[in-house]
């Protein structure tokens, strides 16, 4: 469907899926409610779990009926590496932490990619605007806004004010778990039914994931501490 006469679009949603845990529950909630996604996107632009990540979200779309699209950035790829960001450079160690500990400001700084949810929003508006919703999904967190200011309310505010003018008609940005830590995150994806196996929660792009980058550690902590909780 697309628009042309700048007539009032739908609820339905374009959700950005990266593949991981929060994007998921995100995009699960959104339906639960009886909403509409529309289209899945995911980007590479570079990382190490590109594959990982686009092969998780397209099993995630398949099983939930969601087109999905996997856009490839290359100049992101390259700013990202200009900036020396360890989630696109494979000749070194990615960041590590501890349970208690899994990242910090030196550790996000380390493996920020420029400007990178700005991109992936703009790019999600241009979609939703010509498929006619109204609204752009995402798997924001409380817990990683503490040192990752895109995922923070801000961000989420400023973002639709910005599309309520650069889109035409006004798009939304919307993230349902933005209030949440992981740990509710992960209650919500066992109430909706999402296996710890589905998201891939990794900064590498291994067999396996690697059990050590703050990605990880922060769904390990998430899923064994409402596992304790008994749920």
């Amino acid at each position: 469907m697309s628009l042309r006469d700048g007539s009032a679009v739908s609820s339905a949603a374009v959700s950005l899926l990266s593949g991981g845990l929060d994007s998921m529950v995100a995009t699960l909630l959104w339906l639960s409610h009886g909403k509409v996604v529309s289209l899945g996107l995911t980007f590479d632009y570079g990382q190490r779990a590109a594959q990982r990540e686009a092969a998780a979200a397209a099993r995630f779309c398949e099983q939930h009926r969601i087109e999905h699209v996997v856009i490839a950035l290359p100049f992101l790829a390259q700013l990202s590496r200009q900036r020396g960001s360890l989630l696109v450079a494979t000749d070194q160690p990615l960041p590590s932490g501890t349970l208690a500990a899994p990242g910090d400001e030196r550790s996000a700084a380390l493996v920020w990619v420029p400007a990178r949810n700005a991109v992936f929003l703009s790019i999600a508006a241009a979609h939703a605007e010509v498929r006619a919703a109204g609204i752009v999904l995402a798997g924001f967190n409380r817990e990683e806004a503490a040192t990752f200011k895109d995922n923070s309310p801000a961000f989420v505010s400023a973002a639709s004010a910005f599309f309520a003018l650069g889109a035409q008609p006004s798009v939304g940005v919307e993230s349902p778990t933005l209030w949440m830590d992981k740990r509710e995150i992960v209650r919500h994806a066992r109430r909706l039914g999402l296996r710890p196996e589905a998201p891939w929660s990794c900064y590498g792009g291994g067999d396996t994931p690697c059990g050590r980058c703050e990605s990880c550690l922060r769904s390990a902590r998430a899923w064994a501490s409402d596992d304790e909780c008994g749920h």
